[in-house]
């Protein structure tokens, strides 16, 4: 199968489209749709895992779809339209068709009255109840009356679904890349971040790490999949929830549990020279708290640009096409790469010439400088190198300690490595 590329910003914003007005939610044919489309872009291994499955303290829901749903009013107009937005009905509704007083519907119906002309995303996953949602001056016209309303959803006995990629590396440890697949038409939270993680997953080629992309519901996806993989977590190098990660804000980083995570450390490196916000881990958030419980307590640390409940648009039919930028994603994928580039490599040597600096000039090192614009700097990360590499300090420490670029590190102990005077 020829895979298509994610190249550009234009490919990342075509892909982002596509995606957009799915209904998605935490189980459904909503999300099998979605990675059919990711599918044409990486191959994926599809995972449905049946209703009913005890995974951890959780179980897995039944599966929701839905094909229609209105509010008429008496003229037979609909003043409500889930064809015009997939956000107009509350996640996970049970099916309904009847007809009541605008008095008894408004006790299903969700505004948000701060913010009069948008619609709220709201869910409903685990009790079976149905709602709609519609802007506050759409309900503020509503005139007294009779309405019908029908909700054309099924709620049965199915699967969850989630899908993986993986890019085999030169060892078994694995660095892991999660996004959610359950939220509907939001275009920053969460489909950019499902763009982002296929056209990094694209560029990936013969990397140290093992490196699993997980593309999975928010909360009962990441449980499910740590419930059938926990005889592998420990294989579990590092690891960044992807989220929000189109909007205009600078980037934001949220800390493992553990604060001091190597990937901790190479964020906070990465983003030294750009905007940013690093925060403490906290239990509230995206799946980076599934994979940080105590239990588990792995290096898993999130990326995004504005954070969760953090801009004005959050949940709401504001987080559209027109929110997110081509140029912050860009920003985004970059980051992610930049950051993965350094964790790829970012290993520990050890001198095996420690008594004494090894005289470099006879084994070649030094020529190979010789006219290089960075010849100093390049001089400096192998003396530095040598110094440090002692067993107990990593590549990035070195950088860190030296002020030397991460690049010129690393290509350092390249060279010093083929030329056997480290070893890992």
């Amino acid at each position: 199968m020829t895979y298509r590329d994610l190249e550009t910003g234009a490919d990342l914003r075509e892909l982002v489209a596509r995606l957009y007005p799915l209904c998605r939610s935490i189980t459904g044919d909503g999300v099998r749709r979605t990675l059919e489309i990711v599918g044409e872009h990486i191959p994926l291994e599809i995972h449905e895992v049946a209703t009913g499955t005890r995974v951890l303290d959780w179980t897995v829901p039944q599966e929701w779809n839905i094909r229609d749903a209105y509010i008429k009013d008496a003229s037979g107009r609909r003043v409500v339209d889930f064809q015009e937005s997939n956000l107009h009905v509350v996640g996970y509704s049970v099916p309904v068709s009847r007809k009541m007083s605008l008095t008894e519907l408004r006790e299903h119906l969700h505004t948000l009255p701060e913010q009069p002309s948008l619609v709220p995303y709201r869910t409903s996953y685990y009790s079976p109840t149905w709602g709609f949602c519609l802007a506050q001056e759409t309900l503020d016209a509503l005139p007294d009356g009779e309405y019908e309303v029908h909700i054309d959803s099924t709620l049965d006995d199915g699967h969850l679904t989630y899908a993986e990629h993986v890019v085999p590396g030169e060892v078994a440890d694995e660095v892991i890349v999660s996004c959610h697949t359950c939220h509907p038409s939001l275009a920053n939270d969460n489909v950019a971040g499902i763009a982002i993680a296929a056209a990094f997953a694209q560029t990936l080629e013969n990397p140290h790490y093992t490196y699993r992309f997980l593309f999975m519901p928010g909360t009962i996806g990441a449980i499910t999949w740590l419930a059938r993989n926990q005889d592998r977590v420990d294989r579990i190098k590092a690891g960044l929830v992807l989220a929000c990660a189109g909007d205009p804000g600078s980037l934001t980083y949220k800390r493992s549990r553990r604060g001091d995570a190597e990937i901790d450390r190479v964020l906070a490196y990465v983003l030294a020279d750009r905007a940013h916000k690093i925060v403490d881990f906290s239990p509230y958030g995206y799946d980076e708290r599934q994979f940080c419980s105590p239990g588990f307590n792995l290096g898993v640390g999130s990326l995004t640009r504005t954070p969760y409940a953090g801009y004005p648009e959050y949940h709401t039919s504001a987080d559209n096409l027109e929110f997110v930028s081509t140029e912050a994603m860009e920003e985004t994928l970059r980051t992610l790469r930049d950051t993965f580039a350094v964790l790829d490599r970012n290993r520990r040597y050890l001198n095996l010439s420690p008594y004494g600096e090894p005289q470099l000039g006879k084994r070649g090192l030094y020529d190979s400088l010789g006219g290089r614009s960075d010849a100093k700097q390049a001089q400096m990360a192998m003396l530095w190198v040598l110094n440090l590499s002692d067993g107990e300090h990593s590549l990035l420490d070195v950088a860190e300690r030296s002020g030397l670029p991460f690049d010129s590190v690393a290509a350092a102990a390249r060279a010093l490595h083929d030329a056997g005077l480290l070893k890992d």
